[in-house]
C-alpha cells in the first residue's frame, strides 16, 4: 500500500522547534517518527520554511546561526519532502554567512539555478554579497 501523502504547515514545525507547548510537540515528534518509518510521506513548502524563519527570528529571537541548525533539522527530517529544497539549502546557508534576509538568499539561489545574471532592485546592499549576479537599479543607467 502507498504511503498517504499530508501536507505540514508551520504552525506543527513551530511547536515542534520551540517546544513552547509541549504536549503539541510530543505529537510531532510521534507524527515525524510515523513518517521516518515510512508509514506516510510529509511534505511542505518554501514558504513555509520562511515564515518559520521570520517567526523563529521576530517573535523567538533566536540568532541566524540557531535558524540556520533548526531548517537544516527541518530539511534532513527522513520522511519530509520540502519542495525546492535543494534552494532553501543554498538559502538557509547564505542567510547568516551573507548575513541577508532568507528571502533576498532564496531569490539569488533561485536566479543562479534559472541562469538568470541579472538583478533589478534597490537593495544593493543584500544583492552586492552574492557571487554571479549582477545587480541594476530600474531608472538607472
Amino acid at each position: 500500500m502507498k504511503a498517504e501523502r499530508s501536507f505540514v504547515d508551520t504552525n506543527v514545525f513551530l511547536r515542534y522547534l520551540t517546544n513552547d507547548v509541549p504536549e503539541q510537540a510530543e505529537a510531532v515528534e510521534r507524527l515525524l517518527r510515523r513518517a521516518a518509518a515510512g508509514e506516510l510521506i510529509l511534505t511542505t513548502h518554501s514558504i513555509v520554511i520562511a515564515e518559520i524563519v521570520w517567526t523563529l527570528e521576530s517573535y523567538y529571537g533566536l540568532t541566524r546561526d540557531d535558524i540556520k541548525e533548526k531548517v537544516l533539522a527541518i530539511l534532513n527530517t527522513p520522511g519530509l519532502e520540502v519542495a525546492d529544497g535543494d534552494l532553501v539549502l543554498q538559502a538557509i546557508t547564505w542567510y547568516p554567512d551573507k548575513h541577508v534576509d532568507l528571502i533576498d538568499a532564496y531569490c539569488a539561489a533561485w536566479s543562479l539555478a534559472q541562469g538568470v545574471q541579472m538583478v533589478y532592485t534597490f537593495d544593493r546592499k543584500h544583492f552586492s554579497r552574492f557571487d554571479g549576479l549582477a545587480m541594476a537599479v530600474p531608472g538607472q543607467a
